[in-house]
């Protein structure tokens, strides 16, 4: 990717850019560098709650949001929607969550958990935090700089701990296996399968739901499915998942929070020349919208299905990790 001065997406910088239309004449589009480029700047969300913010898009849940997302709960009925965490290396997993047994007597025992390198990737289930994860040209959400994230010795600003007391939202979740042409017969979306905005609102309307401000979005591909039947496979193989277009559907609407139950960019992103997860960088950089990773949505759409509802209460609550970057947690779907 070509470095340009971080100023082109600063809010309000002095650069005049035409939007890239579709074909119809209608709605921006992201097919090429330019187009990435573009979007940067015209869906930052930098200052828009003031220089020193740490929530990002996370500041659209109101308490009146919450209290909607509560009444959801109607069945009382929990789910997780995060996957086992994975202990023995795969295709997919070269970092793992080392279990080791202390001795065992008879008042009991205790084990030790360590990660063999970062839990950030393809394979476990995590939170990005809004700022320092992901940059583009050093600097971070609100223009936070690499500088400052060094000499820091971690992240000083919108880490984790901004989420310290949990996330209590709405949920819509988008079963991508619903849209025609899109699913295997046996119930997946094959990697480098694209999700594009047009499809999200497709599913909306099939869903009947309906994404509002402090949402969170969650997208089924069917990934684990395919994972069970037919093993781990690598990051150059792709994944199904969101196209970089879809960034414009989350200014739009307002939306808090994505997640996915791949790395959520859909992989190879499709963009010319390529460009590694765009989504990513526009929505943690420039609208500081925090992405949940790898979660586990297969019992969620299998109680979706049965109840014929695709929004439901969601929680969840990073570790309390000061300066973290990012967090492994257990998100949970109330129905």
């Amino acid at each position: 990717m070509r470095i340009l001065a971080i100023g082109l997406i600063a809010l309000g910088a002095a650069v005049s850019i035409p939007p890239a239309l579709s074909q119809s004449g209608a709605r921006p589009t992201i097919a090429n560098e330019a187009d990435y480029l573009r979007a940067l700047k015209e869906l930052s969300n930098w200052g828009r709650w003031g220089k020193d913010d740490e929530l990002g898009a996370a500041n659209l849940i109101t308490a009146a949001k919450r209290k909607q997302a509560l009444a959801l709960a109607k069945e009382g009925l929990p789910v997780s929607l995060a996957h086992d965490i994975v202990q023995e290396t795969a295709a997919d997993a070269p970092n793992i969550l080392q279990r080791t047994l202390g001795p065992v007597t008879p008042a009991g025992t205790a084990d030790q958990y360590q990660y063999t390198g970062t839990y950030h990737g393809i394979v476990h289930s995590h939170l990005d935090s809004v700022d320092c994860h992901m940059m583009v040209d050093g600097k971070g959400y609100n223009g936070r700089a690499m500088e400052d994230i060094t000499a820091a010795g971690g992240c000083p600003k919108g880490n984790i701990n901004a989420l310290k007391d949990g996330i209590v939202t709405r949920a819509i979740l988008f079963d991508a296996t619903l849209l025609p042409g899109k699913a295997t017969a046996q119930g997946w979306l094959e990697p480098g399968t694209a999700i594009h905005r047009e499809d999200l609102e497709a599913l909306e309307k099939s869903e009947h739901v309906k994404v509002s401000a402090g949402d969170v979005i969650l997208l089924y591909t069917g990934r684990w499915k395919r994972r069970a039947a037919l093993g781990a496979w690598p990051r150059e193989t792709g994944f199904a998942g969101y196209h970089a277009d879809v960034a414009y559907f989350l200014k739009e609407r307002g939306v808090s929070f994505i997640a996915g139950d791949g790395p959520n960019d859909v992989q190879p992103s499709g963009l010319t020349p390529p460009i590694a997860i765009p989504l990513h960088r526009l929505a943690l950089v420039a609208m500081g919208v925090s992405i949940f990773d790898n979660l586990d949505f297969e019992r969620a759409v299998e109680q979706a299905r049965r109840l014929n509802r695709y929004e439901f209460l969601f929680m969840a609550a990073p570790l309390r990790i000061d300066k973290g970057t990012g967090s492994p947690l257990n998100p949970l779907a109330i129905f």
